[in-house]
């Protein structure tokens, strides 16, 4: 597991990690790819972790009906991510969830994503599981909140992007916000996932002026996906990202980018696996799986990294990426 340091119990730092699982199904079972992931997620330690992109299908049998089959993938989707669970020491069990698990199904009762955790560090807060889904969601978003120590609840929020529609990823953005504000300010919260966007994030550079901490990674590229990432009006004319997303969650402090926020050594989270390996990849390195926190819990934060190990490049087109927070330094905040 990734060293900590020691830290008296009432200081302990809480680990959260996200990890995009790449279409991962039942067939994976036992299979060298899901062997290093769960070695991967062992290796950090998580005590709170969420994932994406369970049960990639969206077939439907002969005659089966669409309330059956989508029984049945959330049949199915439970069974891998309670896999999943009890092969890396963590639970996702929740009496009131999907399945009886802690996840959020797609527009099609497909791609799914869930929250697993540390029976042993933190507990789920009763009848706080809440899946939200299609139409607002390209893909289901899981959340649940924690007893982590702190004075209130954390929620966690497990999210995957639109992949192809800036438009909804930034409306995606103001739906999640909408849950994670209270009057006056926003309830302690982190959301994790793979955003397939890049962030917002601004930072001071060495010349003294803000510039993003993720600079521009399309300018010189040329292909037909080009729409999914860029603002409209720049493609084929210097092809920019769109950053309204993030930018949502961002704006005056609501919520912090951990990598950035901590000035973090800069490290792509995607790009490592070479065509062939996954869906062709025409996009090169970047960081589009994030950690925002909100503003609340950004004091509390302590560490971040990209898990880049032999069993992570392995298991995933995406690298997991983690952050420790300390609950004792979570803000507590008024309001409802």
């Amino acid at each position: 597991m990734t060293d900590r340091s020691p830290d008296t119990p009432a200081d302990r730092p809480i680990r959260l990690a996200a990890s995009n699982t790449f279409r991962l199904t039942a067939a994976e079972y036992g299979t060298p790819r899901w062997r290093a992931l769960v070695d991967a997620i062992r290796e950090i330690g998580p005590d709170i972790l969420c994932v994406q992109e369970i049960l990639v299908t969206g077939a439907r049998r002969l005659h089966e009906s669409t309330a059956d089959a989508a029984d049945r993938h959330d049949r199915e989707a439970a069974a891998i991510t309670a896999r999943l669970a009890a092969d890396c020491g963590l639970s996702a069990a929740v009496p009131d969830g999907i399945a009886g698990t802690a996840m959020a199904p797609g527009a099609e009762r497909t791609w799914y994503t869930a929250i697993l955790w540390n029976p042993g560090t933190v507990r789920p807060v009763p009848h706080t599981f809440r899946p939200l889904g299609a139409p607002e969601f390209h893909h289901g978003v899981t959340t649940l909140a924690f007893d982590v120590g702190a004075t209130e609840p954390l929620l966690v929020c497990s999210y995957h992007g639109d992949p192809f529609r800036p438009d909804r990823r930034a409306n995606e953005a103001i739906r999640i916000k909408g849950l994670l504000r209270r009057s006056g300010g926003a309830r302690p919260a982190a959301i994790l996932g793979d955003f397939n966007a890049l962030s917002a994030a601004q930072v001071l550079g060495p010349d003294g002026r803000t510039g993003f901490y993720d600079a521009e990674p399309y300018t010189a590229q040329a292909h037909d996906d080009l729409e999914y990432q860029c603002v409209a009006e720049t493609v084929g004319a210097g092809n920019v990202a769109d950053r309204r997303q993030s930018a949502v969650l961002l704006r005056d402090g609501f919520a912090v980018d951990a990598a950035a926020h901590l000035g973090a050594p800069w490290r792509p989270t995607s790009g490592h696996w070479p065509n062939g390996a996954g869906d062709p990849d025409a996009w090169g390195e970047r960081r589009i799986d994030l950690i925002l926190l909100t503003r609340p819990v950004a004091p509390a934060l302590a560490a971040y990294g990209a898990h880049a190990t032999t069993a992570s490049t392995r298991a995933s087109d995406h690298l997991p990426v983690y952050a420790d927070i300390r609950p004792a330094r979570i803000q507590h905040t008024e309001g409802v």
